[in-house]
């Protein structure tokens, strides 16, 4: 979407809209204290915010609104902090609540409300009108203080240098408001008041909110907060890293409707390693805030890709992409696959990889010539990739081990690669039925072994002319994407989780299949054996 796209075709509060304009400054550089005139994309996301509903009544609140919620996706100094400081002082205490529809003439006066700027809006017929929260109840929440800076200081300064002062009276970690109202900063380290009610909540940075430090029960509980009032609630964000399972990339994946969404994503075929695309990249998403220097954006983007590029690729190219701890590029994974049948009898080697409560259980195998799958089993021909939630939070062990047995009995298997580790019985009595030099016991802890098995994989996977090629499962895709390197001395690594509800388990027999192909190769089994001669003595 281009600024040249925003066309509003449908009822909202523009009484809203003009009373941010009138009543909101400027909060700091040489406009400090001038009207705060929005740009295109804010207007844009303000309008939406406030869209209402044509079959909205007087006397709803949140459901009064087209959206429950909404999400800001933008780049780093686009303006994101000034304009959602602007929507948290018109919550406060401006127009924000649907109060009917128009017949025509009647006015919104300043007055009427306990301020005396003078300003007065004629409605026009049709057009849904509004008054403020009789209490109303903000906050502003980020994970560190820092952070809420980014909202709290402009919310400030609009207070102190425009009208809104008559009405906010700003302290250090809160603002008063009319009728006992008032403006709350939140972090993850001062979560005291995250139980109350409120009207609205900020919610900034939240691509930094997960589960790891927590945030996604501070989310969850301010939107049961705002659900109980009526009120509703607002995500900024910078594109995140798919690999953390944010709260910000929850929202956008949510398949919900009553959400807005606002991401310019800039098209693919523009590389951000390119200086001259590269700034293409950044006309695009920075369109419409006028006040950016794309020459500073550049050369601050052009020094973070010198250590860390799909940080700058985010931060400053609003793309969506993994970070630099990700083990191997899904996008290079996902490129080589190329689905096939694999004929009962074909000659496979494979790997194993068993949880039993909280993580997948997975078996991967691959054919010598370099081709991966995940085999199915059973009457329905179900994949062998196990999810415990799907079996009442455990693993079903017997439907396992009656997979396996189907997989020994489908094809030529010459090496199973199983890691023990909960499935230490199983592997047992595989190894004692099928032979222990076809099932082998790898241990997948062992860091020297692992890193070398992991980064075979990597190489095969990266050079251009490897005959390597799988499947496409989809969850070993996911996995495979999620997969993070854990540092470990002597400059190696292990493969570990960016955070607890992220998945990483059928990446691991993927390595394993890989690595028990590789050394079957070595061994000689990818050969075919040479047929006999017969001698006839005459």
């Amino acid at each position: 979407m281009t600024e040249t796209e925003f066309v509003v075709d449908f009822p909202t509060l523009w009484v809203a809209c003009d009373w941010i304009e009138r009543h909101c400054v400027v909060p700091d550089g040489f406009r400090k204290g001038e009207p705060f005139e929005m740009y295109d994309w804010q207007l844009w996301c303000t309008a939406n915010f406030y869209r209402v509903k044509p079959q909205a009544q007087i006397g709803q609140l949140a459901p009064a609104f087209a959206y429950r919620r909404a999400q800001c996706v933008a780049p780093q100094k686009t303006g994101k902090g000034p304009w959602t400081a602007a929507i948290c002082a018109n919550e406060g205490v401006g127009p924000a609540v649907f109060n009917g529809w128009a017949a025509g003439g009647e006015v919104y006066d300043c007055r009427d409300w306990g301020c005396g700027c003078g300003w007065l809006y004629e409605y026009e017929a049709g057009e849904p009108m509004a008054r403020p929260w009789p209490t109303p109840l903000v906050q502003i929440t980020a994970f560190s203080e820092e952070q809420t800076d980014n909202v709290y200081r402009p919310l400030q300064s609009m207070i102190r240098y425009g009208p809104l002062g008559e009405l906010m009276r700003v302290g250090e970690q809160f603002i008063r408001l009319p009728n006992d109202g008032r403006i709350d900063v939140v972090t993850s380290s001062a979560q005291s008041r995250l139980g109350n009610p409120v009207t609205f909540v900020l919610q900034d940075e939240t691509q930094l909110w997960t589960v790891t430090n927590k945030m996604d029960r501070v989310a969850t509980t301010q939107r049961r907060g705002a659900a109980g009032m009526g009120g509703r609630t607002m995500e900024t964000t910078n594109a995140w890293n798919p690999s953390e399972a944010s709260v910000a990339q929850s929202t956008s994946e949510a398949k919900v409707k009553d959400i807005f969404r606002f991401h310019r994503v800039p098209p693919a075929s523009l590389s951000y390693k390119n200086k001259v695309e590269r700034r293409k990249i950044h006309r695009f998403v920075y369109a419409g805030s006028t006040h950016v220097d794309l020459d500073a954006i550049e050369a601050e983007a052009a020094e973070l890709m010198e250590k860390d590029p799909e940080q700058a690729e985010r931060f400053f190219g609003n793309r969506i992409v993994y970070g630099s701890g990700s083990w191997m590029n899904g996008d290079a994974w996902d490129a080589l696959a190329e689905p096939r049948e694999v004929p009962d009898g074909t000659t496979v080697v494979g790997g194993f990889d068993g949880s039993d409560i909280d993580d997948f259980t997975a078996l991967r195998l691959e054919t010598l010539d370099g081709y991966q799958f995940t085999p199915t089993f059973g009457p329905d021909a179900l994949p062998t990739i196990w999810n415990p939630a799907d079996y009442g939070g455990q693993v079903p062990r017997l439907e396992v081990d009656a997979a396996v047995d189907e997989v020994f009995s489908r094809y030529n298997v010459i090496r199973l690669y199983a890691d023990p580790p909960y499935w230490e019985s199983e592997v047992d009595a595989w190894a004692e039925k099928y032979g222990d030099k076809r099932v082998v016991r790898w241990y997948t802890y062992r860091t020297v072994q692992m890193h070398a098995a992991a980064e075979r994989l990597l190489t095969d996977v990266n050079k251009a002319d490897s005959p390597f090629r799988h499947d496409g499962c989809p969850i070993t895709g996911v996995h495979v994407r999620n997969a993070r390197k854990a540092a470990r001395s002597g400059g190696r690594y292990v493969l570990a989780k960016a955070s607890p509800g992220q998945k990483i388990d059928a990446a691991i027999p993927s390595i394993l299949a890989r690595e028990a192909a590789c050394d079957a190769t070595a061994a000689g089994q990818a050969k075919p054996k040479k047929k006999s001669k017969m001698l006839i003595l005459r």
